[in-house]
């Protein structure tokens, strides 16, 4: 019992906002009278959320930085703009469009390194000149209007579903069979995990605790993939996240770039002078952010299916919010990869759970407001008592 407390206290954030997030759930059910956890609306849950989460996954690298980026909505909305331009405009095939749309986004990404990185304007001010600019040139070349619709083909990244290989019943059988899939690979990663773990003598929970966590797990993994399957299956943008969520939890927790980032993050002048080139970080954090940014817009554009001048907006603060809430700390160098993906996820099903209580855009606003407050003071307390 005394190991699972000490477990639960190094990851307090991780569980807290785990168990917040099935709290909220349950609390919704319970007050929509079962509409939040239907099939139908647990996809709409992932397709309305998703370029929120692609966001935050980018974010989540400059928070570790210190710091954060407020053009991304705009980003986004400029990226979503001009793959109109090319997708509808000038009949450019699928692919060159998205390919040249990220590379837009890549391009931003450097200017706005560049101003942070080597001439070290902060942050802010330089991602606060990017918003203005990029909202500006989204509107010059829209000319204020609405550029629809885009071809079938480019829908499929947002809207699209993955076919069911084994026929066209009602449940769609491919989506269970890839949640035992994925559960059994689970299984073998706990317990390969685990193994290594004992092997250097460090500190693990009770077998019977260890159990209980797998079982639970694999109940939620294999209930999400059957709500899929009652539906359409698994949405395409799911996909695209569960990728996205893959290689930057390895590039953050197994490799040398993602350790270096942890470590400007936690002191910057001690990680130069333990040989990290933290220009070169900082600089890539911001490219690998308005790539991501340009990403979400293009998945927001073929969701809306069309570019507007409107598009983006408060994307920003949303994908800040996701990721304090997920256990980001607000001064740098600690929080996950999972974590700013569950507080992406509160937000979500905070924002849909409100809407089918019929609950104004002006209350959801302030609660949203008031739950980012709490996340942030419970990192403080966590913080300060962790000093003690």
């Amino acid at each position: 019992m005394e190991k699972i407390k000490n477990i639960f206290k190094s990851n307090i954030r991780q569980y807290a906002m785990g168990i917040a997030l099935i709290s909220i759930m349950v609390l919704f059910q319970i007050l929509t009278k079962g509409i939040l956890l239907k099939p139908l609306n647990v996809t709409n849950l992932i397709l309305q959320n998703s370029y929120i989460l692609v966001l935050a996954i980018g974010m989540f690298l400059c928070i570790l930085t210190g710091n954060i980026d407020l053009s991304v909505g705009s980003v986004a909305a400029f990226v979503g703009a001009i793959s109109a331009m090319l997708a509808i405009r000038m009949n450019l095939p699928v692919i060159p469009t998205i390919i040249l749309s990220l590379f837009v986004g890549a391009v931003i990404g450097a200017w706005q390194g560049f101003w942070v990185a080597y001439v070290r304007i902060p942050a802010f001010i330089v991602t606060l000149a990017g918003m203005l600019i990029f909202r500006g040139l989204t509107m010059v070349i829209l000319k204020g209007q609405t550029i629809a619709p885009f071809p079938q083909s480019y829908q499929i990244i947002s809207s699209g579903f993955i076919p069911d290989l084994f026929g066209d019943s009602a449940l769609h059988i491919f989506t269970i069979i890839i949640g035992v899939v994925i559960s059994v690979i689970y299984v073998i990663s706990q317990l390969n995990k685990r193994k290594n773990t004992l092997k250097y003598n460090f500190e693990v929970s009770s077998k019977s605790w260890f159990i209980v966590q797998l079982i639970f797990i694999i109940v939620i993994i294999n209930l999400f993939t059957y709500w899929l399957a009652s539906y359409k299956g698994i949405p395409t943008v799911l996909i695209l996240l569960a990728v996205l969520i893959a290689i930057y939890t390895f590039i953050t927790n197994k490799t040398v770039p993602g350790r270096h980032i942890y470590a400007f993050g936690g002191n910057e002048k001690a990680a130069k002078l333990s040989g990290v080139k933290t220009n070169k970080v900082l600089f890539w954090v911001y490219v690998n952010m308005s790539v991501l940014s340009a990403l979400a817009g293009i998945v927001f554009a073929g969701r809306l299916n069309a570019a507007t001048p409107k598009a983006g907006v408060n994307f920003e603060l949303d994908a800040i919010a996701a990721c304090y809430i997920g256990g980001a700390s607000a001064s740098g160098g600690i929080g996950t990869v999972f974590g700013c993906i569950i507080g992406g996820l509160i937000m979500g099903v905070l924002n849909n759970g409100m809407s089918i209580l019929g609950i104004s855009i002006d209350w959801q606003q302030a609660i949203k407001g008031l739950v980012l407050l709490l996340a942030v003071a419970f990192d403080v307390y966590t913080k300060n008592k962790a000093k003690k």
